[in-house]
């Protein structure tokens, strides 16, 4: 399996009465991947996997494999208590799904030697391959990052701490003991904004929350970074993405909440989202509306 372009993490539409709509997912799906996803990850952060019951999640990673009909992998989230996340892979793998990106587990704290016998319980539940996502209380050291690649479906690594430094030491210690091919993922927060610095030490894919509504931009801005375009780059990042970040962390959630209002402000109603976040607030949508028209203005 392997992953390249921009990756697509759909949101989970809910219909008026808070059940998952599956049709319109499918035309969420299937309109991401016509607009050129190199990837679709199902139910995963984006897709408020937190708030998915475990029929729900086999159902959204259905639905995601069918809409995304074999052009491109569909990976789907799974994590938290040790028996759910095992169950997660076992109706991933049913569901017809490429592979897994393994959550953190419950909140509680624990040495990085745990995380990797975590990952590799989960992992013994299915032959998918595995990207292990760093993030909140799941954070790896060099030595037990290396040690995940003696799991053998364990595939990649996903950051969203932003710690470059330890990054970085994690990326040369994984490629020391390795072998064999390990993907890195940058899994930040509206990523772009870090993508120069990740590219710097050797981590090019990125997950893009934009891409869910705002397709012309995310690949405007994946196709300037690779061609070294670097005024595009500077103007979509100054006036495009920069501003978004600062309405994003006006309220927790909004990583999420201001996304799906992204998705209906450009025409399809993926409803609101699930206790315990909360809707964009009305004025947050329309700055949201106006940034959209500034960063369509900026591609042109």
């Amino acid at each position: 399996m392997r992953l390249e372009g921009v990756l697509f993490f759909p949101v989970t539409p809910f219909d008026p009465g808070g059940d998952v709509a599956g049709d319109v997912l499918a035309r969420h799906v299937t309109r991401g991947v016509a607009d050129g996803a190199g990837g679709v990850f199902a139910a995963c952060g984006t897709g408020e996997f937190n708030a998915l019951g475990i029929d729900e999640y086999e159902r959204v990673v259905r639905i995601s494999v069918e809409s995304a009909g074999g052009r491109v992998p569909v990976l789907s989230g799974a994590g938290g208590p040790l028996p759910y996340a095992r169950e997660c892979a076992r109706r991933a793998a049913a569901a017809g799904a490429d592979g897994l990106l393994l959550l953190p587990p419950y909140l509680v704290n624990a040495p990085a030697e745990g995380l990797v016998r975590y990952v590799r319980e989960v992992a013994a539940a299915t032959d998918l391959p595995v990207i292990v996502y760093q993030r909140a209380n799941a954070r790896f050291t060099p030595a037990t990052a290396a040690a995940l690649t003696g799991i053998a479906n364990v595939t990649g690594f996903k950051d969203g701490l932003g710690d470059v430094d330890l990054m970085q030491r994690i990326v040369l210690a994984v490629r020391e003991t390795a072998g064999r091919e390990f993907t890195f993922f940058n899994g930040l927060p509206t990523a772009e904004m870090t993508v120069p610095a990740y590219r710097g030490i050797g981590v090019s894919l990125y997950s893009s929350a934009v891409f869910c509504f705002l397709p012309e931009v995310a690949l405007a801005f994946h196709k300037a970074v690779n061609a070294g375009d670097d005024d595009l780059v500077h103007r979509l990042l100054s006036g495009f993405y920069r501003p978004l970040v600062e309405l994003r962390d006006l309220v927790p959630g909004y990583a999420v909440s201001l996304i799906k209002a992204g998705v209906t402000l450009r025409g399809l109603d993926v409803g609101g989202v699930r206790p315990p976040l909360v809707d964009a607030a009305p004025e947050h949508v329309a700055r949201l509306e106006k940034l959209i028209a500034a960063g369509l203005d900026i591609v042109g």
